[in-house]
């Protein structure tokens, strides 16, 4: 019997899941998820691969390279720029879906929206006052540029922001 046999249990064996793992044996940075919790407040910009979940407040830019979920109590003050995004709580900024953007019943957006006009779903009782732009076939913004170094290895000068 296994249990007898010295080995270890494995998560899936003890009745949990597993994540799963690319071939070099690491998750993915797609598969990734970073939940920003209520209470949270982060001034600052997000850039990740994987997936934002907001149910606290960002007041920043945020770019996912796979989806941006605002919960219903989460806030955004700045701009959304991501493949997927469903939007429940409050943004006052401009939110780019590259691909699909679904604004629950419990939204509140003030600012501008590009979607793909084909995956664009608006549930009754949404708040939406701004613009919308709506993406057909044609290239949509990327939402995650080349990747700009966060602290340059230029040396401190005149024009330096990391100058002391």
């Amino acid at each position: 019997m296994a249990m007898f046999s010295g080995g270890k249990k494995t998560e899936q064996q003890r009745g949990g899941s597993v994540a799963q793992k690319s071939g070099n044996g690491t998750r993915s940075a797609m598969d990734s998820m970073s939940i920003i919790g209520p209470g949270m407040h982060i001034v600052g910009d997000i850039v990740t691969d994987g997936t934002v979940r907001v149910e606290g407040r960002i007041d920043g830019t945020i770019r996912a390279g796979k989806a941006v979920v605002v919960g219903k109590e989460g806030e955004v003050q700045g701009e959304i720029f991501t493949q997927d995004a469903v939007i429940g709580g409050t943004v006052r900024g401009s939110v780019t879906a590259e691909s699909r953007l679904e604004l629950q019943a419990t939204c509140n957006i003030q600012g501008q929206i590009q979607a793909r006009s084909q995956h664009l779903q608006l549930e009754e009782g949404a708040r939406f006052n701004g613009q919308i732009q709506m993406l057909d076939g044609g290239e949509a913004p990327r939402a995650l540029p080349a990747a700009v170094p966060t602290h340059p290895e230029a040396p401190a000068g005149e024009n330096s922001p990391f100058q002391e």
